[in-house]
C-alpha cells in the first residue's frame, strides 16, 4: 500500500489524475519475472479518450512485483483464467485523486480494454465516494453489476465478451486529499 503514495504523474491526457506505473510479468506459477520495459497502447476503436497514443510509464518498483501480495494476485488471476505457465500478464499499478467534482475514473467511458481476462483489485479508498465499478453485457444497456470494491476485492472478467465502467470519484472532505488505488491486470489468450 505505501508504494502508492510515489506513483508519478505523466504527460498523458489523464496524467494529473490517474498517476500510474506499468509492468508485464510471466506468470511462472507461482512466481512472476519482470519482463522489462514496454510501452502501452490501444487502438482509438478501444479507446476513444487516447487511442493510437503510445504512452510510457515508469516501471512497477521491483519491490512491489516481488511482493507475497503480488504473487497472490497474479496467482489468482492466472488460476482462474487458466493461463499457461509463462504467460504474459500486464500490470497497471493505479490512484485516482479526487482533483475536482465528479473525478473520472474512466475517461474513455463504458469500454473493452482489447484482451480477454481483466481484474480490478482494490488497494485502498482514502476520503472519497462513487469509483463504484459497473459491468456490461453490451455497451448500450444498464450495467448488470455495481459496486463499490472494498479493499482486497477483486472483479475478474472477460474482457471480450463485457464492457466495463466506473463511476466519477469526490472528495468528502475537500480539505483533505481523496484517492482510489487499484491495480489492474491484463493478459491475452482464451481458456483452455
Amino acid at each position: 500500500m505505501p508504494s502508492f503514495s510515489s506513483l508519478p504523474h505523466t504527460q498523458h491526457a489523464d496524467g494529473k489524475y490517474r498517476l500510474r506505473r506499468y509492468s508485464v510479468v510471466k506468470y511462472l506459477n507461482p512466481n512472476v519475472a519482470e519482463v522489462g520495459p514496454r510501452t502501452f497502447m490501444q487502438s482509438d476503436q478501444i479507446n476513444h479518450f487516447q487511442g493510437n497514443v503510445v504512452r510510457r510509464f515508469e516501471p512497477i518498483d521491483s519491490a512491489v512485483l516481488q511482493s507475497a501480495g503480488m504473487a497472490e494476485m497474479c496467482n489468482l488471476f492466472a488460476e482462474n483464467n487458466e493461463l499457461p505457465e509463462g504467460a504474459e500478464i500486464e500490470i497497471h499499478q493505479m490512484r485516482v485523486v479526487a482533483i475536482q467534482k465528479d473525478t473520472l475514473v474512466a475517461p474513455e467511458g463504458i469500454h473493452q480494454d482489447g484482451f480477454d481476462h481483466i481484474a480490478m483489485i482494490a488497494i485502498h479508498r482514502h476520503n472519497i465516494v462513487g469509483g463504484e465499478i459497473m459491468l456490461y453485457d453490451d455497451s448500450h444497456h444498464d450495467p448488470f453489476f455495481k459496486k463499490a470494491l472494498a479493499d482486497g476485492e477483486a472483479v475478474l472478467l472477460a474482457d471480450s465478451k463485457l464492457w466495463h465502467n466506473a463511476t466519477p470519484i469526490n472528495a468528502v472532505s475537500p480539505n483533505e486529499e481523496g484517492y482510489l488505488d487499484l491495480f489492474v491486470l491484463t493478459a491475452r489468450g482464451e481458456k483452455a
